[in-house]
């Protein structure tokens, strides 16, 4: 079952984002079309870096006993696109944050 760790770990991670998104009403649940295109164009835009550098031969897959060894194009693991989903909504959720912080503070 280890094979799936990573995935279910990232998985967990989205889940816990969403929370985090929902608790403070963030992203997804003050703007949701606004999220959707930050996060969609973010991950997008990524995911075509990591194709781009796939084909020039720059990044490639290595193994490991956490990932599930599924790919959806040579050397690109299914865990990757999820990874790139997570890590722009964690970066939209955290400048939400960030920027609600300084609010409070008085500071624009």
């Amino acid at each position: 079952m280890t094979g799936f760790a990573y995935l279910a770990v990232l998985l967990v991670s989205l889940g816990a984002m969403a929370l985090i998104d929902a608790r403070w009403r963030l992203a997804f649940w003050r703007a949701p079309g606004a999220a959707a295109l930050a996060v969609g164009a973010g991950t997008v835009l990524l995911l075509a870096w990591d194709l781009v550098g796939i084909g020039f031969g720059v990044f490639f897959r290595g193994d490991s006993q956490w990932a599930t060894g599924l790919v959806i194009a040579p050397d690109l693991p299914i865990e990757e696109p999820v990874f790139l989903l997570f890590l722009c909504y964690l970066s939209l959720v955290a400048v939400l944050a960030a920027e609600r912080a300084l609010q409070a503070r008085g500071r624009p």
